[in-house]
């Protein structure tokens, strides 16, 4: 039970965010003995997914903003002479201007059931709390999703066998293979040897996957993909909300919207710790520009250069002559050091680029501000990009099967493998200072149980307000459409999109649009699920809508216009502010001590790379000894004594949840990409 937890531990975490999970894992795995609590009742708070009826009772909750009830008044009485408390917030503030739309008849979704929903948990914030392996307590669905594995063979980097469903610490090299956008082609472009991938490995939480909760086999890539002729050619299905809300196991909702460079640091972490084997991932298909008024496809790979059909043979030198220049800019500082003052947006001006090439590459391949980014930020932004190219596919970016929650719960469950234990609904009510050594030395929880560790890592939305006095927050603009159809039409249906569509006027930044099929696994067949995101200057709404409806038809079919037709419509929208602390200093913080460290939630940046390195940052300061993350043992290098337990029984003793290993005939269900190690 979660009220008589043991009461010493090495390392508390509070917050099961993604860099508080990467923390737990790499402490975990370097021996310390990890608590790791979360007030919530799903993980990965603001990084987490949601159906789409969890995403309704998340919106409910945040417009409500009701207090958590506090199950020990009296926990100041635990305090001693010699100690000082350091309130803890019960409230979570992150989240402001939250406003959800439906476009369609909102009450013929009255009396509809979701398909293979489960029965309801107990209320968020009530003392039913136990202690709890991570995920047996998740509302969230891409905790529900088992990530299918493809059971097709595609290229592994080495040959390296794919995860198995095993949680043992000695469980097999990551092998996720390169996904494809068609069944059975190759996209990586580095030399591989096939191998099945049988991506068994569950989330934290797995129970089943939303494809089978109504009692359906999820559907194989190939029947996902709608054949050409007859998708070109019929209009979209009518989709009702009833139908969304019957249907709402199939979403993954993320609060925060990324995508993973296939050469990012959270990646490269994913294949050193392992951790890949746990997720299966899909390759982005395609990077669009939004220019004139119209959404176009980038060329990005030399043989999209070399195949667009809407650059010229003179524009196409152009583009692979600087694209070839910025892979090794840092060889000719003579071609750029005189623009180093300058934007990157002028720099370009003096490269003999047409305004189409030079949209292109200032907004969908370097993807940075016109008017506040410099030349070298631009360059390094741009060889980011390129570097990434060919490793996992034709873009540089790869998205998480059943959503980016997934890779929070995926590091928790490493942390359970290595003996951490976890508690949702677990509240902690404060830090307990020690006036002698300056140091905190115990936490005290909604039970009022004294717990005490030597290093505390607490996520922002935690700290209380007098904590947080001098910070200065920056916020992010969100907002998340369900969609009849994509944004740019192809003979495809099944499309991972990248758009970024810039300032419409002064003072605005560009919106980062990522737009989702239903092979993502986060949303019902026959919809899209299109993330918008940018920094804020207003409320969300006030932010994203002018961009909404560049892009998408908001009126009902009744008042569309004749111009609207072609727009895909919009079905339900939701809006809302989200709090960035990723820039915050911890000296910022009023009163904390030095073994106390403060986690940051989402950035408005495309890639993971901020939480990684806050993540190492921390467990370097904690552990400078120590390895970040490093890879599991070989299962024929452990040495186990006489009496102890088999070791197969021994990696699974703390393992969220025990699963059998999956057979290639279960697991060929998934279209997933697999993350492998190369040389």
């Amino acid at each position: 039970m979660a009220d008589n937890l043991p009461s010493e531990f090495d390392v508390v975490v509070v917050g099961t965010g993604l860099p508080e999970s990467i923390i737990a894992a790499a402490c975990a795995r370097s021996g310390q003995r990890v608590l790791h609590v979360d007030s919530r009742n799903y993980y990965g708070g603001n990084w987490a997914s949601f159906s789409f009826s969890g995403l309704l009772s998340w919106i409910k909750e945040n417009q409500q903003k009701t207090d958590l009830s506090d199950e020990c008044e009296d926990w100041r009485k635990l305090i001693l002479e010699n100690e000082e408390a350091i309130p803890l917030s019960s409230k979570d503030k992150t989240i402001q201007h939250v406003e959800d739309f439906c476009f369609g008849d909102q009450d013929s979704a009255e009396g509809v059931e979701e398909a293979g929903a489960l029965p309801k948990l107990p209320v968020f914030g009530t003392p039913a709390a136990e202690g709890v392996s991570p995920g047996l307590e998740k509302q969230s669905p891409a905790a529900e999703g088992i990530s299918a594995g493809s059971g097709k063979e595609s290229p592994a980097a080495e040959g390296i066998s794919a995860g198995s469903g095993k949680e043992s610490p000695a469980a097999e090299s990551p092998g996720v293979e390169p996904q494809t956008p068609e069944p059975g082609q190759a996209l990586g472009t580095e030399a591989a040897r096939a191998a099945p991938g049988d991506g068994a490995g569950t989330a934290p939480g797995s129970a089943a996957a939303p494809s089978t909760a109504s009692g359906e086999s999820a559907p194989e890539p190939a029947k996902m993909e709608a054949a050409p002729s007859e998708s070109a050619a019929q209009e979209p299905k009518k989709i009702t909300y009833s139908q969304i809300v019957r249907e709402g196991r199939r979403f993954n909702i993320d609060l925060v919207s990324k995508l993973l460079y296939s050469r990012g640091l959270l990646i490269d972490l994913l294949i050193k710790s392992n951790v890949s084997r746990y997720a299966e991932f899909k390759n982005a298909t395609r990077v669009l520009a939004f220019r004139e008024g119209k959404v176009e496809q980038v060329p990005c790979s030399r043989a999209d250069v070399f195949n667009s059909r809407q650059l010229t043979m003179v524009e196409k030198r152009m583009l692979m002559k600087f694209l070839t220049f910025c892979l090794d800019y840092e060889q000719h500082p003579e071609e750029y050091q005189d623009y180093e003052n300058r934007t990157f947006a002028q720099f370009l001006q003096t490269r003999k680029l047409t305004p189409s090439l030079q949209h292109f590459i200032l907004h969908s391949i370097a993807m940075v501000s016109e008017t506040e980014s410099s030349t070298l930020e631009g360059l390094q932004a741009t060889k980011k990009f390129l570097q990434c190219l060919g490793r996992y596919g034709n873009t540089p970016f790869l998205f998480p099967l059943y959503g980016q929650g997934e890779i929070p719960q995926c590091f928790c469950r490493l942390c359970a493998v290595f003996g951490g234990i976890y508690c949702l609904r677990h509240a902690v009510r404060c830090l307990v200072l020690d006036r002698a050594s300056g140091r905190c030395k115990a936490i005290v929880d909604h039970f009022g149980q004294r717990i005490s560790a030597n290093y505390f890592i607490v996520e922002d939305s935690y700290l209380s307000e007098s904590t947080c006095t001098n910070v200065c927050y920056r916020q992010i603009s969100r907002a998340v459409l369900i969609t009849d159809q994509s944004v740019l039409n192809t003979d495809s249906e099944q499309q991972v999109s990248i758009l970024t569509v810039p300032p419409l006027e002064l003072g605005k930044a560009a919106v980062c649009v990522i737009e989702l099929c239903s092979s993502t696994m986060t949303c019902m067949k026959d919809t899209y699920l299109v993330h918008l995101t940018c920094p804020s200057t207003k409320t969300a709404r006030e932010d994203l809508e002018p961009v909404v409806q560049k892009l998408f038809n908001l009126n009902t079919e009744k008042e569309t216009e004749n111009e609207e037709l072609e727009k895909p419509r919009v079905l339900w929208a939701v809006y809302f502010n989200m709090r960035d602390s990723s820039a915050v200093e911890k000296s910022s913080y009023a009163g904390l001590p030095s073994n106390v460290f403060v986690c940051s939630g989402p950035d408005s940046a495309l890639g993971n790379d901020c939480a990684v390195k806050q993540a190492e940052t921390i467990f370097r300061e904690m552990f400078p000894a120590e390895e970040f993350c490093p890879p599991p043992p070989n299962p024929e290098d452990i040495i186990y004594d006489e009496d102890e337990i088999e070791p197969e029984e021994a990696g699974l003793s703390n393992s969220p949840e025990t699963k059998p290993e999956s057979s290639a005939e279960e697991s060929s269900s998934g279209g997933g990409a697999a993350v492998t190690k190369e040389e």
